[in-house]
């Protein structure tokens, strides 16, 4: 039940591509667009590179393709394979979402972000060339969002998280099945 949700813009709830820092030539966790995986979750591998530029984010954070055809085909994943404090980055064509604490809970966010209620407008609002479309990143922030409590939030992001957590784990017995 919508019992106590209030609607606020996506940008209200979200830091929207926050701020980090890695100098020049450092090497890092590396998340290139071609290692997600259409509609998954997990950012299934990483390779190490040296920090010559692109987006930034950290554990527990959402990054969705902003870049046609990768939006379309499902490429949204939750960041979970940098350590504590530790700074990963990745291509220039992803929008990094990040949950505010006290606001937004990390798990629905990534839900939220990975719903038709974002993708779609997200689509929709892209621009530029044929081919080579990006999502305007103004328009998925000023998105209204209708947003339970932060309680149901954690409630919501956990049964989820709890399907999903399940689905890979019966991927990888049948995966070592097949071996």
């Amino acid at each position: 039940m919508k019992f106590n949700w209030t609607t606020k813009k996506l940008s209200e709830i979200a830091y929207i591509n926050p701020r980090e820092s890695i100098g020049k030539g450092v090497v890092a966790k590396k998340v290139p667009m071609d290692k997600l995986q259409p509609f998954c979750r997990d950012v299934p591998e990483f390779v190490l590179g040296e920090y010559k530029g692109g987006t930034k984010f950290r554990n527990d954070d959402t990054i969705m393709a902003r870049i046609t055809p990768c939006l379309e085909n499902g490429k949204i994943a939750k960041v979970s394979v940098l350590n504590t404090d530790e700074i990963g980055f990745g291509s220039t064509e992803y929008i990094v979402f990040r949950a505010i604490d006290g606001v937004s809970d990390a798990d629905f966010l990534y839900y939220l972000i990975s719903s038709p209620l974002v993708r779609n407008p997200a689509i929709k609002s892209m621009v530029g060339s044929s081919g080579r479309q990006r999502v305007q990143t103004d328009v998925v922030a000023n998105l209204d969002i209708e947003l339970p409590p932060i309680e149901e939030q954690r409630k919501i992001g956990g049964l989820l998280k709890t399907f999903d957590d399940k689905i890979k784990l019966n991927n990888e017995i049948n995966n070592n099945l097949a071996v």
